[in-house]
């Protein structure tokens, strides 16, 4: 899947390079400012250029919102889900 004007990987969007500890943090500051997406429970670890999304989603709709605003930092290719589904009882 192509995302945006461009299909470059991370690793040629940011030459300059960056630590893992930054785009970490971009992705949980994304996760966080999205009223949409219940992100309290999502863990995001950095395994070379790949995001890895683990931990708990509340509803289906948070895993693609999470998995997208993800794919915008690090590009589609770079983005692992290992989210699982914490549905309500009813």
């Amino acid at each position: 899947m192509k995302f945006g004007p461009d299909n470059y990987n991370h690793e040629e969007r940011c030459p300059q390079g960056h630590s893992s500890a930054s785009t970490i943090a971009t992705i949980e500051a994304a996760l966080s400012a999205d009223p949409d997406i219940d992100s309290s429970a999502i863990q995001i670890r950095m395994l070379g250029p790949v995001a890895v999304l683990e931990g708990f989603i509340a509803k289906a709709a948070d895993r693609d919102k999470a998995i997208s605003l993800a794919a915008t930092i690090v590009g589609w290719e770079n983005v692992h889900d290992r989210m699982l589904s914490r549905l309500p009882t009813q």
